[in-house]
């Protein structure tokens, strides 16, 4: 008779916890997009700060841009906190990046680009969600893809061609959209895996951070593809 009421137990407390933990991961994510889209908004009304990150001061944030998520990602199960706080920095690192956007697209094609964005992050991340087919596969290929597609733009910055620049942003936004149904799958696997092993905020603040991740450069990716279909300053 107790095994029989073990079960039903277990099986809640399960569901429960892996609630608890996707409200906490995704919430997180969105909070650190909101930040990034206030700190963007905010930035782009000061004319002349932008002036002068756009004109050469860039450089120091792109270099924290570039190396904040590996420290992130290093201290989420260390310190889980140190990690979070880190996300919201890294948030509004990437605000003050993306605001010096606002001086090459036009408004209308940033907005198009966040919408956009934000509509295949949420449908591929309902996929990831709640399909029973493995994604694994997928997500190798598609990060296998993303290795190949970066050494292919990093060669056509010296091209400057931009008719495979925009192929490659078509491509981009299809390996991001991929990564985000995998990201999120995986992600849940793992709580259920290790959840009772490992802190489940760190393992939280690490999805949050991988899933923000695929949303920007889906709305960079996005953004460029705007941009070339009129959607410049020029």
């Amino acid at each position: 008779m107790n095994n029989f009421d073990q079960q039903p137990r277990t099986t809640v407390n399960t569901e429960v916890g892996l609630n608890s933990f996707l409200t906490k991961m995704f919430g997180w994510m969105g909070a650190a997009v909101l930040v990034s889209a206030v700190t963007a908004f905010y930035m782009s009304t000061q004319v002349t700060l932008l002036q002068s990150l756009h004109g050469g001061s860039l450089w120091i944030p792109i270099i924290v841009w570039f190396i904040l998520p590996f420290v992130i990602s290093g201290q989420s199960m260390k310190r889980p906190t140190v990690a979070l706080v880190g996300l919201f920095v890294y948030a509004a690192v990437t605000g003050a990046v993306v605001s010096t956007y606002s001086l090459i697209f036009t408004k209308e094609a940033m907005t198009s680009a966040f919408v956009s964005a934000a509509a295949i992050f949420v449908t591929m991340a309902g996929i990831g969600l709640f399909t029973k087919r493995d994604l694994s596969k997928f997500g190798t290929q598609a990060t296998a893809a993303l290795i190949g597609l970066i050494v292919a733009m990093v060669i056509n910055m010296f091209l400057q061609n931009s008719f495979l620049t925009l192929i490659f942003s078509f491509v981009a936004v299809i390996i991001f959209s991929v990564l985000t149904a995998f990201d999120t799958q995986r992600m849940q696997q793992m709580y259920l895996k290790y959840g009772d092993q490992v802190s489940v905020t760190g393992l939280a603040v690490n999805g949050a951070l991988q899933l923000y991740l695929d949303f920007v450069n889906l709305f960079l990716q996005l953004l460029q593809i705007f941009g070339m279909f009129g959607g410049n300053n020029d």
